[in-house]
């Protein structure tokens, strides 16, 4: 169990980074002053990053303490409480 913790854990590092990565993207591709509807104005895509930059984030520290071994003795820690 604590291979696939530690495997997940660089899959989250992963997942992180990349998200962003994909959403920079489809704002670059899709904001565009003459197009028409939502997606083609800057702001949705402004709060839409801003928001979802610091989960990302947040996914990537998670993962960094999963593939350190932060999580393994989650078990006996709860058992102590």
């Amino acid at each position: 169990m604590k291979q696939v913790k530690r495997i997940l854990g660089i899959v989250w590092m992963l997942i992180g980074p990349a998200a962003i990565i994909l959403l920079l993207w489809g704002a670059a591709n899709n904001i565009n002053p003459a197009g028409h509807g939502d997606i083609n104005k800057p702001l949705p895509w402004i709060i839409i990053i801003s928001i979802f930059t610091p989960v990302a984030a947040g996914l990537t520290v998670f993962g960094w303490y999963a593939w350190k071994g932060e999580f393994d003795d989650v078990e006996h820690i709860a058992d102590e409480l």
